[in-house]
């Protein structure tokens, strides 16, 4: 079985900002740089030859590189306990349409429709016992954060070992985005 999602990747310099970003929250476990990236789409584990018609389904998207902003920051909770902190990626119509066009090719091969509603975001650390005043103290010292607007000319598709999240990933097909 192969983990496998798509993906936006994240540009070293935007990665750089992000990384300053970390320390200074109790039970935050941060993402290395080198895995931050933007979901599109989580398809999870599958056989091979599932994978395979994936990777092949994917190399029929055609859509002109566009542009994007990561700006702010939040953090998902289950309940009432904060889980990750996420930086927002201002949801342009081309990220929305490229994730949606994801989302139908792959249930078009038989993939079962991702339950959870879109949220584009780049996570930025896994919380575990962290409570909801020190996040919020942590958002309030940082939640003015953005960075310049970055080109985005391709998306990948990424495997993962099955663990807690946050890497490491490893690139199994790119596809460019065509002007």
């Amino acid at each position: 079985m192969t983990r496998l999602f798509t993906a936006l990747e994240i540009p070293a310099a935007v990665k750089t900002h992000l990384s300053l970003l970390k320390g200074g929250l109790p039970g935050a476990r941060w993402i290395d740089p080198e895995n931050y990236h933007l979901t599109l789409r989580f398809i999870g584990d599958i056989d091979g030859r599932m994978a395979d018609e994936v990777a092949d389904a994917l190399d029929r998207v055609y859509r002109p590189p566009f542009g994007l902003t990561l700006s702010g920051l939040d953090c998902f909770s289950s309940g009432r306990a904060p889980h990750s902190l996420i930086a927002r990626v201002e949801p342009t119509p081309a990220l929305v349409d490229l994730q949606a066009e994801h989302e139908r090719i792959l249930q078009r091969i038989g993939l079962p429709a991702e339950g959870r509603r879109y949220v584009p975001h780049v996570t930025i650390a896994r919380l575990r016992g962290t409570t909801s005043a020190d996040v919020a103290l942590w958002l309030a010292a940082h939640g003015d954060f953005r960075v310049p607007r970055f080109d985005v000319d391709r998306f990948v598709l990424y495997s993962s070992r099955a663990s807690v999240g946050g890497g490491p990933y490893l690139i199994e097909e790119a596809y460019p985005l065509a002007a």
